[in-house]
């Protein structure tokens, strides 16, 4: 039993090593999309915080989703961010699955960037749309009467730049079309469908994301307009985008990203030049004996008529 584990353990350690190597390699080529996409994250909290100075409260709009989905209240608020922090946990240990799983058909780093293209497409529209018009926020603390609901003339440009985080983004008020949460979820949810192996985990990624719809409108986080836009421009963003990013490598096919160092290239060459001075090509279906006949060589079909061959019939 120990011996077992053991080796189990010994095979792990050299599959996060190997992996490890492999996304490196990945890392030092794309840092910079990596960056790019990181940065813009701050740059999307920046700009929410910065239209929460705009915010001006008002009496709540009227709204089919508040009709029909029933308040949680401020008490039950938790609810929506729970499953949220779930939805998000959950696809950022998917993306590292491929240091410990043996099934693996992603990179990691191909992966990040792909869904940060995503992300930094969908929170460029969304700034835009919510600096357009700035709507009465629902949520308690954006409602008439809150002290939250408009902040205070900054003192310098440093308190608009430290953004508060994370405190001056759960309360923020002015940053409603569409919703960010929403932005998250389809963009894990499109990205697990395309590369995830899954069934059941895809349809109920699918599932978690409907749900969320609901307990957002229902906990008066959002309004029922920022959860419908956010499900058709996600979509048609990761849609577009998509097509013009180039396809992730098939790791199924078992070839590696590694570059070959000198010494395996020149092995390599080697094999390659015996294989052709012994007539072979590098193809395993041209490793066929062949009969030789009157200077003449045969195929294997040939080989069982070498007397009708010889007499030229």
């Amino acid at each position: 039993m120990t011996l077992y584990i053991g080796r189990e353990a010994s095979k792990l350690w050299k599959r996060v090593c190997a992996e490890t190597t492999t996304e490196i390699y990945l890392l030092a080529e794309n840092w910079k999309y990596l960056l790019a996409g990181l940065i813009f994250q701050y740059v999307h909290g920046l700009a929410a915080r910065g239209v929460h100075y705009l915010h001006r409260p008002g009496p709540i709009l009227q709204d089919v989703g508040f009709l029909l989905l029933p308040e949680l209240g401020q008490d039950k608020a938790y609810i929506s961010e729970t499953l949220f922090t779930f939805i998000f946990l959950s696809f950022v240990l998917w993306t590292f699955h491929p240091f410990i799983m043996k099934s693996k058909k992603i990179y990691t780093v191909l992966v990040w960037c792909r869904v940060l293209a995503f992300l930094v497409a969908s929170q460029f529209l969304r700034i835009i749309t919510f600096y357009s018009t700035q709507l009465p926020g629902p949520n308690y603390h954006c409602r008439e009467g809150s002290k939250l609901a408009t902040l205070p003339r900054p003192d310098s440009v440093v308190e608009v730049l430290l953004i508060n985080f994370p405190r001056g983004i759960v309360y923020g008020c002015g940053d409603l079309i569409f919703s960010s949460h929403m932005i998250f979820t389809l963009v894990f949810v499109r990205s697990y469908q395309k590369y995830g192996s899954r069934r059941f985990i895809k349809q109920l990624a699918w599932l978690l994301a409907i749900v969320q719809s609901f307990l957002i409108v229902a906990s008066r986080k959002h309004y029922t307009v920022d959860v419908v836009v956010a499900w058709y421009t996600v979509n048609l963003v990761v849609f577009f985008v998509d097509k013009k990013l180039p396809e992730l490598p098939d790791r199924t096919s078992g070839a590696a990203l590694l570059p070959l160092n000198t010494k395996d290239k020149d092995s390599r060459t080697k094999e390659e030049n015996h294989k052709l001075l012994n007539g072979n090509s590098g193809d395993p279906a041209d490793w066929r004996q062949r009969t030789q006949v009157n200077g003449k060589t045969l195929e294997d079909g040939n080989t069982g008529h070498p007397d009708t061959a010889m007499n030229g019939v």
